[in-house]
């Protein structure tokens, strides 16, 4: 079982100094990935939690590649409906190629409404255009010249493909998630239903004579009750989920830290049993 957890590009906690502390204690706390959210234009109506204030998760990402050194840097996820798919696969590869390879690339068809409007996408085409994009940024990872709107190009640097995580739910993204993913990342945390969705998601890879996408789930963890979120853990593990990554609000970078630190103490625990 791997660990990640969420780091808050937005909000007050999304200022430079504290993106930096808490980006290091995940880090040296030993945990496997970080993850950014993704909303490109929150309306003041909807703004609570985060004052309307959302960094760049491509930008966050690429700046924080540099001042760590071994975690996995995740987008969780990135809606690709939103953006160029040429310019998103040059975001994407020179993330990859500046890490050292660390990009763990979440990837999800969108869901609110306003942000398609503001950047003038038909919410409607939405799992068209992520399709699309996906089969693109595959292939621009598989040969250095590829073609877009009938002109050739080099895709350069192309460093190694990162994993695809597909977000959403059954049943489109477990179908995403199989024919252009390494995993898939659902959230919540209701064990009975997720177990339902993975067994699905074997059936269907089956089917499609590929192997089973990996299970990369995205809940918040009690890790005040360190027993009872040692044994939710096993449950999931036991379920088929390779990595858990915990999501919450937090105030300060020692709140934090101390939360990397307890969630990498109880995966390292529990994962001999698990």
């Amino acid at each position: 079982m791997k660990a990640g957890i969420y780091l808050r590009n937005m909000g007050p906690q999304s200022e430079r100094s504290m993106l930096l502390a808490c980006a290091q204690a995940a880090e040296d706390a030993g945990l496997d990935d970080l993850f950014v959210a993704d909303h490109i234009a929150i309306p003041p109506d909807d703004a609570e939690g985060s004052g309307g204030r959302y960094l760049d998760p491509l930008a966050t990402l690429a700046f924080l590649a540099g001042a760590t050194r071994r975690i996995g840097l995740g987008t969780g996820v990135l809606v690709l409906p939103y953006r160029p798919p040429l310019a998103t696969a040059k975001w994407v590869a020179t993330i990859q190629e500046l890490s050292g390879g660390r990009l763990r690339l979440g990837v999800g068809a969108g869901w609110m409404a306003a942000e398609f409007r503001a950047v003038g996408v038909p919410r409607e085409r939405r799992g068209r255009i992520t399709d699309a994009t996906l089969a693109f940024l595959r292939e621009c990872f598989a040969r250095d010249e590829v073609e877009r709107n009938g002109q050739r190009f080099l895709f350069l640097p192309r460093p190694e493909r990162p994993p695809i995580l597909v977000g959403g739910a059954p049943p489109h993204a477990l179908r995403r998630a199989i024919e252009y993913g390494d995993a898939w990342m659902p959230t919540g945390g209701d064990v009975g239903r997720l177990r339902e969705a993975v067994d699905e998601l074997r059936s269907l890879a089956a089917a499609a004579g590929k192997p089973t996408p990996d299970v990369v789930l995205v809940t918040s963890l009690p890790l005040g009750d360190e027993e009872r979120t040692a044994e939710k853990i096993g449950e999931l593990a036991a379920i088929g989920v390779s990595e858990v990554v915990h999501g919450w609000r937090y105030g300060s970078v020692e709140e934090f830290t101390d939360a990397a630190r307890t969630l990498a103490r109880i995966v390292q625990q529990a994962a001999p049993q698990a």
